[in-house]
């Protein structure tokens, strides 16, 4: 996001984590946190995620890579790879330059996709079940035929560039096939990230980087409210309005899950 400095703006950044067990029919709610930093060092991820350990599905940026490595504590994060992002190599290619190996690839990955649309909200031992008998075959194969056609190409070539990113991931790309709970792509988060981007064509910039950790929590509360189907002003304004007399230790009650199950239960009431 470009930040106000002397005579001229500069770029911060905005880092989301989402969790959103809806597409294995989890029941914790979803729920989206933002921070803001000056620069894009992964020191920052390695600061947000310093009590974390367990599954993170990112892009392949080079600067989580500290957050994979084995010793790490308190645990290390299982990477999970995103194959939107990988898609997204061949997809260039064979819409720019009509490449036979990246149009047939994005074939190949669109229908894998087409399998998670089909199990998308159901329980978690489905998902397995259906990834196990559908999606496994076409990955088997595709990996083979990735591989295959890599030998055939000059290592400098775009499209063995493409399958190169692909192939160095594999095991983080195809980890989804294992557990349910993982999506093949990270689009949960490049969503809420969204509305930044079509943002900041309106307030064009934050006003330092304080204004910067206040857009992130701005953000932290309108899209975890819009992921919990709340319009985010209503809700802001009756927590708003409550705030002052509420109890410190029942806050819990005014996060957007609790809150709209208050509103349905003294609905029905």
């Amino acid at each position: 996001m470009p930040v106000l400095a002397k005579g001229k703006t500069r770029t911060g950044r905005l880092w989301t984590y989402v969790r959103d067990d809806r597409p294995f029919g989890g029941h914790d709610p979803p729920a989206a946190v933002f921070f803001y930093s000056p620069d894009r060092g992964g020191k920052h991820p390695e600061q947000h995620l310093a009590s974390y350990a367990g599954l993170m599905q990112a892009d392949a940026y080079a600067g989580f890579d500290r957050l994979y490595r084995p010793g790490r504590k308190p645990g290390p994060i299982i990477e999970a790879a995103c194959w939107a992002h990988a898609r997204r190599y061949f997809f260039e290619l064979a819409r720019l330059d009509k490449a036979p190996i990246a149009i047939e690839a994005v074939k190949r990955i669109d229908a894998l996709f087409a399998i998670e649309r089909e199990i998308n909200g159901i329980a978690l031992q489905e998902r397995l079940r259906v990834r196990s008998a559908q999606s496994r075959p076409l990955v088997v194969a595709l990996e083979a035929w990735l591989r295959e056609q890599r030998a055939k190409l000059s290592g400098q070539s775009k499209v063995a560039k493409a399958i190169a990113y692909s192939l160095t991931r594999w095991v983080a790309l195809t980890r989804f096939l294992d557990d349910g709970r993982l999506c093949m792509s990270n689009n949960a988060a490049e969503r809420e990230i969204r509305p930044l981007v079509m943002g900041r064509h309106n307030w064009t910039f934050a006003g330092s980087n304080r204004g910067g950790q206040r857009a992130a929590a701005i953000y932290t509360l309108v899209q975890t409210a819009k992921l919990n189907d709340i319009d985010p002003q209503t809700w802001l304004a009756d927590v708003l309005a409550r705030l002052q007399d509420h109890p410190a230790k029942r806050i819990n009650e005014l996060l957007p899950w609790n809150w709209n199950s208050e509103r349905h239960q003294k609905a029905a009431a």
